[in-house]
């Protein structure tokens, strides 16, 4: 895959989405036997690494604000019983 081709809108993606994109561009890497083609290729899956790093840390963030709201909730419940 060439930069041109790849999608400019992989913040909408969920990562499941960004997931199997990686795998399939895994797959490619190891199908080619051109390494001028291959370096490109993984520059780009090593930038879709980056996103997808940088999404699940800011979905592990989400979880963990909502889990310390929901005991926080839980608490003020039991103490004003």
């Amino acid at each position: 895959m060439k930069d041109k081709n790849l999608p400019t809108n992989y913040d909408k993606w969920s990562l499941e989405e960004l997931t199997r994109e990686a795998d399939k561009m895994i797959a490619d890497l190891e199908k080619q036997k051109d390494l001028e083609n291959s370096v490109e290729n993984y520059q780009n899956l090593l930038r879709l690494n980056s996103i997808i790093e940088k999404k699940f840390k800011k979905n592990n963030e989400i979880i963990n604000k909502k889990a310390k709201e929901k005991i926080s909730n839980i608490i003020s419940k039991k103490n004003a019983k």
